[in-house]
């Protein structure tokens, strides 16, 4: 597990007045339309007479990033930059594709690189080439090795720190000294390791860690598979409570604990604010999960990437620092995640926008949302 050093700690209001540096810095205006899902290149770069800027997402089975990162970082280039086109190619959860990518952007001569590492150790090399070329890169949502020029997530460690807390307020009682399950996430994954030192740091000393999984590529079908082995070696009646890393694993937890005859269901975290996770929040399926508004996240993305790709300095976005084994002093905006429960539905992701009432409380989940609430 990597140590990642904070500098300055993020805060809402901090992200806020970045936002606005950030819109006095590049300015406004409109772009053109941004390459296809194949990653074709556009018009401008560096032989041309704007600015460039590569996107690259790592899969397409996430839904965030095909539903709500691309389109939001597209949106704010196109309102912040008049000269600015998107280069976008996603990397279909393979190293080798997104090595390629990168590779591509090179011999392109984008002039910024917004990256969401499929591998963060592996991206490292294509990392090395990018900053030879002198293309400056951003990580996105997950913290790449090497010569990266800035970074835009969610603070890992309170992620995990808000999943472990409501984890153990769900516990009640058995909060203290119960036995619980934790399926972390994808071991290549950086993010998972920062979630998981948060999640200890409110956890090693309450509770019994039965059984503990690294899940490969947040897969829930891993993720049943894992839970179904801690049913089978701590018993259906001995598990009082799930670390879940994010709604993706909790769905494979859930299936597994209800193939087990497992009941009643422990308390379950979360993470994404997925549909179906907030759907089983709803149901009482899920405790809680963590709403990250991908809004504020995509924006500053974009406003980190006009802002190298002018050769400008991301300092009037970044109000914070954070340091890797291969990076020190990077600039970054580290946002505030938000704990999500059957409570604040309303308060948080339809007063955003994510989801409508109705997307929630389609007729599967009417009576769950008329208890809850949601509805009359």
């Amino acid at each position: 597990m990597r140590t990642r050093t904070t500098l300055r700690s993020p805060g809402a209001a901090l992200a806020a007045a970045a936002l606005s540096l950030a819109l006095a810095l590049v300015g406004c205006g409109q772009a053109a339309e941004s390459g296809g899902s194949g990653g074709e290149a556009l018009s401008g770069g560096r032989e041309g007479t704007g600015v460039t800027i590569g996107l690259l997402l790592p899969d397409s089975h996430t839904a965030r990033w095909e539903a709500f990162d691309r389109p939001l970082i597209e949106q704010k280039i196109k309102e912040l930059c008049a000269d600015c086109t998107v280069d976008y190619a996603n990397g279909q959860g393979s190293v080798a594709t997104q090595q390629q990518q990168v590779d591509t952007m090179i011999t392109k001569r984008v002039d910024v690189i917004v990256l969401d590492p499929v591998d963060y150790k592996s991206l490292r090399s294509s990392v090395k080439e990018a900053d030879r070329a002198g293309i400056p890169v951003v990580s996105y949502d997950r913290l790449a090795e090497g010569p990266i020029s800035g970074y835009v997530s969610f603070d890992g460690n309170e992620v995990g720190r808000l999943q472990a807390e409501a984890l153990l307020r769900a516990m009640g009682k058995k909060a203290d000294g119960g036995r619980i399950v934790m399926m972390n996430g994808d071991p290549t994954d950086p993010n998972a390791a920062w979630f998981r030192e948060g999640a200890l740091s409110v956890l090693e000393d309450k509770v019994t860690i039965g059984k503990e999984y690294d899940t490969p590529q947040w897969s829930p079908e891993n993720a049943h598979i894992n839970m179904s082995g801690a049913i089978s070696a701590l018993g259906p009646g001995s598990i009082d409570g799930v670390y879940s890393a994010n709604d993706a694993l909790a769905s494979g937890i859930v299936s597994a604990l209800k193939s087990g005859n497992v009941t009643p269901l422990p308390p379950i975290t979360g993470q994404d604010a997925e549909l179906n996770g907030v759907q089983r929040i709803v149901k009482g399926e899920q405790s809680m999960t963590v709403y990250k508004p991908f809004k504020p996240e995509a924006e500053a993305a974009a406003a980190m990437a006009v802002a190298l790709g002018r050769g400008e300095s991301p300092d009037g976005v970044a109000q914070d620092r954070i340091s890797t084994s291969t990076a020190t002093n990077i600039p970054a905006v580290l946002l505030t995640p938000v704990p999500l429960t059957v409570d604040n539905i309303k308060e948080t992701v339809v007063k955003d926008g994510m989801y409508t009432i109705d997307q929630i409380c389609t007729a599967k989940f009417r009576s769950a949302c008329e208890r809850a609430g949601l509805i009359p």
